[in-house]
């Protein structure tokens, strides 16, 4: 009997298909149509389990896009238990996750690369 490697590098994670931009300035009027987005992700995909969300092209993270990354992540979690994972978060979106308090619920915070 023989076992196969396991795909990729251990420690690596692959590329997910299942992913979300979100660049620009985010206002909160913005909220509902980047909700309908991720909502429209999910359920093109139930089996999903991971969504990575790209914040590296925001302007001027603030609290409306505190509440933007909050309100994804809940979409998120209703729609089964899926994992919202932000990727290349600038330093001050990071440092106000942290304030509010929501740095630990947020889950994979992945700082921008430098």
């Amino acid at each position: 009997m023989s076992f196969g490697h396991p795909a990729g590098l251990p420690g690596v994670d692959a590329m997910t298909p299942n992913a979300l931009v979100v660049t620009g300035r985010v206002t909160r009027a913005d909220v509902p149509g980047l909700c309908a987005r991720l909502e429209a992700l999910l359920s093109g995909a139930p089996e999903t389990a991971v969504v990575d969300c790209d914040v590296g092209g925001v302007v001027s993270p603030d609290l409306a896009l505190v509440e933007t990354v909050a309100r994804l992540g809940l979409v998120a979690r209703r729609a089964g238990g899926v994992e919202l994972r932000l990727r290349n978060v600038p330093a001050e979106l990071g440092s106000l996750l942290d304030l509010v308090g929501l740095g630990d619920v947020v889950g994979n915070i992945r700082a921008t690369p430098e």
